[in-house]
């Protein structure tokens, strides 16, 4: 596996764990979506928020699948 490949999954998986842990927030889901985006725009990831809400949207659905 490329070097890029192993940073680009890491990153990935912290962006995973970073969205579902702010998505189990006691908050209003609006709220979360933009300490996501910021979070993102911090280190350095750009997001637009339509594709914010499909990746929040996907991952909603896949926690609901697997209860």
């Amino acid at each position: 596996m490329k070097a890029l490949n192993i940073v680009l999954a890491v990153i990935g998986g912290a962006v995973a764990g970073a969205t579902v842990g702010l998505l189990f927030a006691p908050e209003k889901g609006e709220d979360t979506r933009d300490q996501i985006m910021k979070f993102l725009k911090e280190k350095g990831v750009k997001l637009q928020r339509s594709k914010m809400e499909a990746l929040a949207d996907e991952i909603a659905e896949e926690l609901e699948s697997q209860r």
